[in-house]
C-alpha cells in the first residue's frame, strides 16, 4: 500500500537538523568565549606556556587537530540531533572543583585540565549525550591540551644516563658518571632535563594516540603502536645523546653541541616519527573510506533535556561558582610579622657572601626573604635562606618549577638527591668554576615541617580549603663542598647550633 503525502507537509530532516545544529553551534561557540575571558589568566597562561615553552610546543597543533577529526566527522554528525543535557553540569562541576583545587594548592596541572574538562563539559551540556557519543574521541583528544608530564623528565634523565654510558665503554670513550653528569677527557656534559627526552616523548604520547585512533580499529594493534611510540623514542633519545658525546670525543665539544641541537629540533623529531609510522604501516587495519561513526545508533531523544540557551547560561553559572570560591580562598591571609631578621647562631659569626661561585635560592614574591652566611672557628662557612610567605597563588608560590635551590635555566646544575633521616630534602648540585654544593631544604606550613614538595601542595591545599593558617616558610641551609669533604659535617654542625628548623621557622613566621 502506497500513501501520498503533500510536499508541504513535509519538512528534510537535514534542514530541521542544520538549522538546529546552527543554533546550538553558535550557543557553544559563545559560551566557550565566555568561559576562556572568565578564566582568562589560565587561558593566557596555557597560551604563553605552548608558545615559549619547548616540552609542550606540540599541543600548538593539538586544537587544529582536534577541529580537523570534527570536521572528518561532518556528514554523520549531521544526522545526529543535538538536544541540550542538564546532567552534563556534572562533567562542568566536576572541572570545576579539580581548577579550584589546583588554584588553592597552587597546581597548574589541576587548573588547566579543571578548564578543558569544563570545556568538555560545555559540548556534553549544550550539544547532548547523542553528539558527545559521535565526537567521543575528539573530546578525549582535548586532554592533550593540557600541558603534563614534565614529571617524566627525572626517570628519562636516569634512563638516558644508564644508556649513554655503557655505549660510550663498548666505542672505548673513557666517560665517568656523577649523577646526571658525564665527564670525558675532552668534556663535561650534562644529561639535563631538555636532554632527558621528556618532550620528545610527550609529543610522541598525543601523536600515538592519533594514529592509533585514525588507523586502527583492533584495541590490541592500538595498544602495539601506543608501546611503540613510547618506547622507540626512549630509545633514539638514549643514542642520540651516545652520539652527541661521541662526536664531541673526536672533535670538540662545541662542534657535537651545535649539531645536536640543530638535529633534535628540526631533523631528528621527524625521523623518529616516521620510523615508529613506518613500524606500524603494516598493521594498519581501518579503511580510510570507513565511516567514522554509525548515525542511525545515536538517534534516541535524551531525558532530561533543557532548551540550549539555558544550557549555556547554566554551564556559565556553575563555572562562575568555583571561580568565586577562589575568590574567597584568596582573602584569607595569615598575619606575618612586619620585620624579621636573621639570628645569631652561637659559635658561629655572620660574613659576606660567597664570591667563589654566587648562589642564590629562587622565592619569587616571597613576604619576606633573607639570606646570609655564617662561619666558624674553623674556617667553615655556611649559608643561610629563608622564604616566608602570608599566602600563596600562581607566581607567589613556596613550591613549584624553577623555585627553591636550584631557579631555571641556572647556572647551579642537580647532581643527585641525597636521604635524610630528618625529612629534609637534600641534594649534591655544581656551579661555575665545577664548584660544588650541598643543600637542604625543609619547608614549614600549618604545623607540618617536611621536604616533600606534594606535601607542602596537599597542606597548601588543605589549609585554603579549610580556612587554615596558610602562612608558610622555607629554610635552606647550604655550604660548599671543599677538598676536605667538609661541606656534610659543616651543615650538621651549623644545624646543632641552630636549634629546631620548626621553632626557628615558626620565629620567622610570627607563629611562636
Amino acid at each position: 500500500m502506497t500513501a501520498a503525502i503533500p510536499a508541504g507537509d513535509f519538512t528534510p530532516a537535514s534542514t530541521l537538523f542544520d538549522a538546529r545544529w546552527k543554533r546550538h553551534a553558535a550557543l557553544l561557540g559563545a559560551t566557550w568565549l565566555a568561559m576562556l575571558a572568565v578564566f582568562h589568566r589560565d587561558t593566557i597562561d596555557l597560551a604563553t606556556i605552548y608558545w615559549t615553552n619547548t616540552t609542550f610546543g606540540h599541543c600548538l597543533f593539538v586544537a587544529p587537530v582536534i577541529a580537523w577529526l570534527v570536521w572528518q566527522r561532518r556528514n554523520e554528525l549531521g544526522l545526529v540531533a543535538p538536544q541540550s543535557w542538564w546532567p552534563g553540569l556534572a562533567l562542568v562541576g566536576a572541572g570545576g572543583f579539580s581548577w579550584v583545587l589546583g588554584d588553592a594548592a597552587s597546581v597548574a596541572l589541576f587548573r588547566h585540565a579543571g578548564l578543558v574538562m569544563m570545556l568538555q563539559g560545555a559540548v556534553v551540556t549544550v550539544l547532548g549525550p547523542n553528539v558527545a557519543r559521535a565526537l567521543l574521541f575528539p573530546l578525549c583528544y582535548m586532554a592533550f591540551l593540557v600541558p603534563f608530564g614534565d614529571f617524566l623528565e627525572g626517570p628519562l634523565q636516569e634512563i638516558t644516563t644508564a644508556m649513554v654510558i655503557p655505549l660510550l665503554h663498548v666505542f672505548g670513550v673513557p666517560a665517568v658518571v656523577d649523577g646526571v653528569l658525564i665527564t670525558t677527557p675532552n668534556g663535561y656534559f650534562e644529561i639535563a632535563e631538555a636532554c632527558s627526552g621528556a618532550k620528545f616523548v610527550i609529543a610522541m604520547i598525543a601523536y600515538g594516540a592519533l594514529v592509533a585512533n585514525v588507523c586502527y580499529i583492533s584495541w590490541r594493534k592500538r595498544a602495539a603502536f601506543l608501546a611503540v611510540a613510547l618506547v622507540v623514542p626512549v630509545l633514539a633519545n638514549g643514542i642520540r645523546a651516545f652520539a652527541t658525546i661521541y662526536v664531541a670525543w673526536w672533535t670538540s665539544v662545541e662542534r657535537a653541541t651545535g649539531m645536536d641541537h640543530i638535529l633534535y629540533g628540526w631533523v631528528f623529531f621527524a625521523l623518529v616519527m616516521a620510523a615508529v609510522l613506518a613500524i606500524g604501516w603494516k598493521w594498519f587495519d581501518r579503511d580510510p573510506d570507513a565511516a567514522w561513526l554509525d548515525p542511525m545508533t545515536l538517534q534516541t531523544p535524551p531525558t532530561r533535556r533543557i532548551e540550549a540557551p539555558i544550557a549555556s547560561l547554566l554551564v556559565l553559572t556553575v563555572a562562575s561558582l568555583f571561580l568565586g570560591w577562589s575568590s574567597l580562598n584568596a582573602a584569607r591571609a595569615a598575619p606575618l610579622p612586619a620585620r624579621v631578621e636573621l639570628p645569631q647562631v652561637p659559635g658561629w659569626e655572620r660574613t659576606g657572601l660567597s664570591t667563589r661561585a654566587a648562589w642564590t635560592p629562587n622565592y619569587p614574591n616571597a613576604d619576606h626573604f633573607l639570606i646570609g652566611r655564617y662561619m666558624d672557628a674553623r674556617g667553615r662557612a655556611v649559608d643561610l635562606a629563608v622564604a616566608v610567605y602570608a599566602n600563596q597563588y600562581e607566581g607567589k608560590e613556596l613550591v613549584g618549577f624553577g623555585i627553591g635551590a636550584i631557579r631555571e635555566n641556572d647556572r647551579w646544575v642537580r647532581i643527585e638527591g641525597l636521604a635524610r633521616a630528618d625529612g629534609g630534602q637534600a641534594l649534591r648540585m655544581v656551579g661555575p668554576a665545577r664548584v660544588e654544593r650541598e643543600t637542604v631544604t625543609w619547608y614549614r606550613i600549618g604545623g607540618e615541617l617536611t621536604g616533600s614538595g606534594n606535601r607542602v601542595k596537599l597542606a597548601t591545599l588543605k589549609n585554603k580549603m579549610l580556612g587554615g593558617d596558610q602562612a608558610a616558610a622555607a629554610v635552606l641551609v647550604s655550604a660548599e663542598q671543599d677538598a676536605d669533604g667538609r661541606a656534610h659535617a659543616a651543615i650538621e654542625d651549623f644545624l646543632r647550633a641552630l636549634g629546631p628548623v620548626n621553632v626557628f621557622a615558626d620565629r620567622m613566621t610570627g607563629a611562636r
